[in-house]
């Protein structure tokens, strides 16, 4: 089981995947690359004149609406956080993202692709300091409404995740992750990301999901998922905490703490991260609520 402490690493040798990206629509081809130690996991648009490159970080982070999007003056790079969560839980800590458009693709909507694409070169050892795990010292609360991200102390990392939706193909889920007894590549990283029949139109009107499609995504109606079969059975809500180790890794190294997230969005994560580095820098602790839609 792998474990998300450990040497600095980069992947062993450079590998590439193409796709359509879920909210622009357009076709990119991702190049995964070895870094130095000191660069850490960053993006570069190819496409753009002066590289625009981007560190995957949490103050890079700018539009969070159904995807996670970072930013460095004008280029951006949207929906980063399945490739993310599946570079973090293998251990790559320096990493160099080439894409030549403005989203990374979805793929076959999961982390699954990203997974195997890593294993496929695996990774090499780097000279320099591994991220030291963030400590959780008290309980702390990112809250808007009935949704909220709590972390709470733990000798070890567990993510848990419940989702109420009213759509009876999902209704009310819940998953628990510990990644030290269960492998992210079999347990969570094939989840896919999944949508409702009745919001498609109005997505799409607000210029989303324009390469969501029967093939990269589960969709449901009130009543049954329109293509079966699922991976799991709670597959929605594992796809959730998928999000959201991708979210974490922002912070460059994963706290140490047993983090409970309740219908949340990738806002909430990305505000819980942030109150999260603000209580390590602080020393403090506190539960912050905060106005803001919750996305599904």
């Amino acid at each position: 089981m792998q474990q998300l402490t450990g040497p600095a690493q980069t992947i062993a040798q450079g590998v590439s995947r193409q796709g359509i990206g879920l909210h622009s629509g357009q076709i990119t081809t991702v190049r995964l690359l070895p870094a130095p130690v000191e660069r850490g996991r960053y993006f570069v648009r190819v496409d753009l004149p002066d590289g625009g490159a981007i560190a995957a970080s949490l103050a890079q982070v700018g539009e969070t609406t159904l995807s996670t999007e970072l930013r460095a003056g004008k280029a951006t790079i949207r929906t980063v956080e399945h490739l993310l969560a599946a570079v973090a839980t293998a251990g790559i800590t320096a990493l160099r993202i080439e894409v030549d458009g403005p989203e990374i693709p979805l793929l076959d909507g999961s982390a699954q692709d990203w997974v195997e694409a890593i294993a496929t070169v695996g990774t090499q050892p780097l000279d320099g300091p591994a991220p030291t795990p963030l400590m959780v010292k008290e309980p702390l609360t990112v809250q808007d409404g009935d949704a909220f991200v709590t972390a709470i102390p733990a000798p070890t990392l567990q993510l848990s995740y419940g989702v109420d939706y009213p759509y009876a193909p999902i209704g009310q889920q819940w998953h628990s992750w510990q990644p030290g007894r269960e492998d992210f590549a079999t347990t969570i990283a094939p989840a896919r990301t999944f949508g409702f029949a009745d919001q498609i139109e109005q997505l799409r009107t607000l210029g989303l999901i324009k390469g969501g499609s029967l093939e990269n995504a589960l969709v449901c109606d009130r009543k049954q998922w329109l293509n079966p079969p699922l991976r799991f059975a709670n597959e929605p809500v594992r796809h959730k905490l998928l999000d959201l180790v991708g979210d974490l890794s922002l912070l460059g190294a994963f706290p140490c703490a047993h983090i409970l997230a309740y219908k949340a969005s990738h806002h909430l994560h990305i505000q819980f991260a942030r109150a999260l580095a603000h209580a390590q820098s602080e020393g403090g602790s506190s539960t912050i609520p905060i106005g803001i839609g919750v996305c599904p």
